[in-house]
Parts: C-alpha cells; structure tokens; sequence
C-alpha cells in the first residue's frame, strides 16, 4: 500500500518538473517575444511560476514560512506588472496612424494657406 507521504512526495516532484517545463516556455517568450506587452505577460507568468516553485518546496518540506514569501511575492508581481501595465498605456503605440481629426485639421491649415510645402 501507498503511503500518504510517497504520495506528497510524488506529486511534489512531478509539480517542480512541470513548473520546469513551464520556466523554461515562459523564459523563452520573455527573450523571444516580439512585443513588449508579451515579454510583460511573461514576466508576470514568471512570477507566478516562482511562487508554484515556492509553494511546491513549502508543502515538500512542511517548512511554512515559504507560503508568507511567496504571497509577498505575489504582491510584488502585482505591483510591477501595473507598474509595466502603466508604462505600455503611457508609452502609446509608436507606429499607429494619427487620429483622424489630428488629419483633417492638418490639410484645412493646409488649404487655408494656398501654397504646400
């Protein structure tokens, strides 16, 4: 018969592979990803991969000061990626068209002053 610690043992283990696995995928998206709101997101996934790896480490060894660090690492992931979230929306898309209106004031100076440049 299985005992319930072999069990805990044998889930612990084959949670840190997968959160590997997972580390791993998000590391490469953080480096290969075209966009910055994508390389944001994986930064946050990144956080949330450390606080399964703390989590996972916390219930292995019955150590429960682990569960404390990774909510306040979780906080902290929240913060930055509001803070990440902030910088995007102030940053604002460098390649869009002007806005339509911005446009159409721009060729009534331009009939008004007769002559183009």
């Amino acid at each position: 018969m299985i005992t319930p610690a072999a069990i805990v043992a044998l889930a612990s283990s084959t949670a840190l592979v997968i959160l590997g696995l997972a580390l791993i995928l998000t590391v490469w998206r953080v480096v290969a990803g075209p966009t910055l709101p994508d390389r944001i997101l994986a930064l946050d996934m990144l956080t949330g991969i450390a606080i399964g790896f703390i989590a996972v480490i916390a219930v292995k060894t019955g150590f429960s000061l682990y569960i404390d660090i990774a909510i306040s690492l979780g906080l902290v992931g929240f913060l930055a990626t509001v803070a990440f979230a902030r910088f995007v929306l102030s940053r604002g898309n460098i390649k869009s068209k002007p806005p339509a209106t911005a446009a159409n004031g721009n060729r009534q100076k331009r009939r008004a002053g007769g002559k183009k440049r």
